[in-house]
Parts: structure tokens; C-alpha cells; sequence
């Protein structure tokens, strides 16, 4: 879905908001071609998914998208750099932990979504509607404005991007729980798992 915006507007967009209601990006592409922001909107609202598109004061487009999830059908996360954080204390406080903690977590996802037989297969993009996992949704539809920017903060994001993922983890469950059977949205989930343990930098185990 980015890609396709992105390829409308020469530019990766930004998300917008926090993504609890509505999925919303924003660029400042029509500043940057010379093209009208109104026939940016326009372009955009013929693309598939997207649900509404407008021009905004200051040369500025909000484009808003039908299914949160869909960014995860051809994301390609960049390369990031390790932080330098310790591996000690393995406590909150760290942010080196936090960050690992949530690589390996998104990793025990997927091979216990193996055991518990989760189909690999069938992913839909519009069962990932909870809250939280909206928010990882969020995060994870920063990187591509942050690679192309000169300063991306990353440690700053692996962060951000790792507690939403505690969060999702512990309250939206990825696989069965008990003798629950396998659902689709569990199927969605561990897509959303991967797509975390790809950015995240850590061991898959602690």
C-alpha cells in the first residue's frame, strides 16, 4: 500500500494520528513536484484501498486507507543499524532489553505459531483491527519516511516500535490459547510478528 502511495506522490507519505479510527498519511509531495495538491488527492482517491484523499493548506495531502494492515502485503523493512545499548540489566529500564526482549518475543511467535499449527498461508490484512495491533501497525508504517530521511532516529524507534509490540504480544494474542483451534486472525498476527522481528535488532531467544 505505501508503495503505491508513494509511487503517486514520488515520496513515501507519513502516518498521521494515532491510527485508532482511521489510517491517515500525509506528505508535502505537491510542495516538492509543483504538482496541485488537489490533483495529487484526486490521483490518490482512484487507487484501490484508499478511502478518501484531500488537499490541505500549505501544499500539503492527507490520504486516508481502508485496511490498516494492508502495508504489511509488500513490506520490505531497511537495513537498521544495532544499537549500542547494553545487553544488562534485563530490566525495563533498559532500552537495549526492551528491544531485544521484543525481537525475541516476535520470533517465539512464529515458531510457536509452527507448533500450534497456524496456517503460514491466507494472510487478511483486515483482521489486524484491535487496538493494539493498530498502534504496531502505526510505528511500522514510519520506516520508509525515516529511511529516506537524513536523521531517522532509530534508536528512538526501535523503542517505540518495540513496546507497542509488548503491548500487542501480551493483549492481542498471536497464537491459540489453550485448546482454542488456529483462527485467521491468528494467521494475521504472526504476519504482523514477522514483520516486527524483521526490524527489531536482537537475538531470538532470551
Amino acid at each position: 500500500m505505501i508503495a503505491r502511495l508513494a509511487e503517486v506522490l514520488g515520496e513515501p507519505p507519513v502516518p498521521d494520528g494515532t491510527w485508532e479510527r482511521e489510517a491517515a498519511y500525509v506528505s508535502p509531495a505537491a510542495l516538492r513536484s509543483g504538482v496541485p495538491a488537489k490533483d495529487l488527492a484526486a490521483r490518490l482517491r482512484a487507487l484501490p484501498g484508499v478511502t478518501g484523499a484531500e488537499a490541505l493548506p500549505g501544499g500539503f495531502v492527507r490520504v486516508v486507507v481502508a485496511v490498516p494492515g494492508a502495508l504489511l502485503d509488500d513490506f520490505e523493512p531497511p537495513a537498521l543499524p544495532e544499537p549500542a545499548w547494553p545487553d544488562f540489566p534485563r530490566t525495563w529500564e533498559n532500552p537495549g532489553f526492551v528491544v531485544r526482549y521484543g525481537h525475541a518475543r516476535a520470533a517465539g511467535v512464529r515458531r510457536w505459531a509452527r507448533d500450534l499449527g497456524v496456517p503460514e498461508t491466507g494472510f487478511r490484512p483486515g483482521l489486524l483491527e484491535s487496538p493494539y495491533d493498530r498502534k504496531v501497525l502505526r510505528v511500522l508504517a514510519e520506516l520508509p519516511g525515516r529511511a529516506a530521511s537524513r536523521d531517522p532516529g532509530w534508536d528512538a524507534y526501535q523503542v517505540r516500535l518495540a513496546l507497542a509490540y509488548h503491548d500487542a504480544h501480551e493483549r492481542a494474542p498471536a497464537v491459540p490459547m489453550g485448546d482454542a483451534p488456529p483462527r485467521p486472525v491468528h494467521t494475521a498476527r504472526v504476519r504482523l510478528a514477522a514483520a516486527v522481528e524483521s526490524v527489531l535488532a536482537g537475538p531470538d531467544r532470551i
